[in-house]
């Protein structure tokens, strides 16, 4: 008996060879009367109620010269040169993105799309499950996953750190606050994306308020930063929040405060994307080869792919002198890049407007990373909607970002020894 999931269409046939859906059954709860929705009027097969006809077949080519031709009946109905039909198709979307968008990030995507071209991806390293033994250890790294009222992708997160072999834990502000937690046991942080008290002070300030201006949580986080076998991880959400605790870039530029953390005045920070709306896309990054950053070893030299989503992610720098000091000790690790592979400015393949495309920040000791995009949504090669078919992905193996992940256990496990 079928079962149709539109009730009020369960009298039309999907096919005129099929039976008529049956009637629901009655739905009886042992402690109320029995109750059976009515049954839909019988109603003639659906081939009767719309009438069609299938077109006929026709043949499809793949022309050398990028032109298409669409034929209806036999006869050509459009044609024209693929990138002029595609610039015609989209000239519609463009006007509604200019009510929504800034005019100039629009003009530049409706270029970039009329040039647009397969992006060269480079990859140093071939993605490998974590091992086995240390997946069953029972004595893994532990990482306190961190999140705050209107934080997302916590699971995701945890799911990533599990796959790399780490121990996560699910740990609230709330119960920092509280009591119900230390930061004293954990060798690792990782602060998640979302968007805490909703933004409503700008990304991140309310989150790293309830930090900086309690006295119990503000001396954890001091100690935590302070010991030399702890990192940090921090995405989107979470890398706006470590700009805002000084913990990346902490350069060496003169400081006033503990930690080496910049005063406040003089710190970078992320702020509204030039778009000047909230960007969800599939962008490219490089990673560079001389970052001190503990969690990219092995990962410098490449050309990816990686998921971005946020409305503040374009880093700032007060300080012109701070900005030259993090170019020079190479802590800017991550870069969004264009299709050729150079670091870029220009939308859409930098969502905010970022100068010299700087995507992530970290300490000169390399053990704390800020970054904007996020590697936990694209740690499995099914994840990757694009990937070029000569690099070593599968998409029922790991994705490239894993090894950021792997990177931070197998470092923690070396400061045992």
């Amino acid at each position: 008996m079928k079962i149709p999931l539109l009730y009020h269409l369960s009298g039309l046939r999907e096919h005129p060879n099929q039976t008529r859906a049956a009637c629901p059954p009655r739905i009886a709860p042992a402690h109320l009367p029995t109750l059976r929705p009515p049954c839909p009027p019988a109603l003639p097969p659906i081939s009767l109620l719309l009438p069609w006809r299938p077109l006929p077949s026709t043949p499809t080519q793949v022309l050398a010269d990028k032109q298409i031709t669409v034929s209806v009946g036999g006869a050509p109905a459009v044609s024209g040169s693929t990138v002029a039909l595609r610039d015609a198709w989209e000239e519609t979307a463009f006007h509604l993105e200019r009510l929504q968008a800034s005019e100039e990030t629009v003009a530049q995507e409706q270029a970039a799309v009329s040039a647009a071209k397969a992006p060269k991806w480079s990859l140093p390293y071939t993605p490998t499950w974590t091992p086995e033994a240390a997946l069953k250890s029972t004595d893994k790294v532990r990482v306190a996953v961190i999140r705050e009222e209107g934080s997302n992708g916590d699971r995701e997160m945890a799911a990533a750190a599990y796959a790399a072999g780490l121990e996560p834990w699910d740990i609230t502000m709330s119960d920092l606050i509280n009591g119900r937690a230390s930061l004293d046991s954990f060798r690792g942080i990782i602060f998640v994306g979302g968007f805490s008290y909703a933004d409503t002070l700008d990304s991140a300030k309310g989150w790293a308020a309830a930090i900086r201006f309690n006295e119990r949580v503000i001396s954890q986080f001091q100690a935590f930063y302070a010991r030399d076998d702890t990192w940090s991880l921090g995405v989107c959400n979470g890398c706006q929040l470590m700009a805002l605790l000084g913990w990346v870039p902490a350069a060496g530029a003169a400081t006033d405060k503990p930690n080496g953390v910049l005063p406040d005045l003089k710190q970078p920070r992320f702020v509204h994307n030039k778009s000047g709306r909230f960007e969800s896309r599939w962008v490219n990054v490089a990673i560079s080869p001389d970052s001190p950053a503990i969690m990219l070893k092995g990962m410098g030299g490449a050309n990816i792919g990686v998921w971005a989503a946020h409305g503040e992610g374009q880093a700032l720098f007060p300080d012109d002198a701070v900005r030259q000091h993090v170019l020079s000790k190479h802590l800017a690790p991550i870069r969004y890049v264009d299709a050729d592979g150079g670091a870029t400015e220009g939308y859409p393949a930098n969502p905010n407007g970022s100068p010299l495309g700087i995507a992530a920040l970290c300490s000169e000791n390399g053990r704390h990373l800020a970054m904007m995009p996020h590697p936990e949504r694209a740690y499995l090669g099914w994840q990757l909607p694009w990937y070029p078919r000569d690099l070593p992905i599968d998409p029922k193996g790991p994705g490239p970002w894993l090894k950021l992940f792997q990177n931070a256990r197998e470092w923690a496990e070396a400061q045992r020894k």
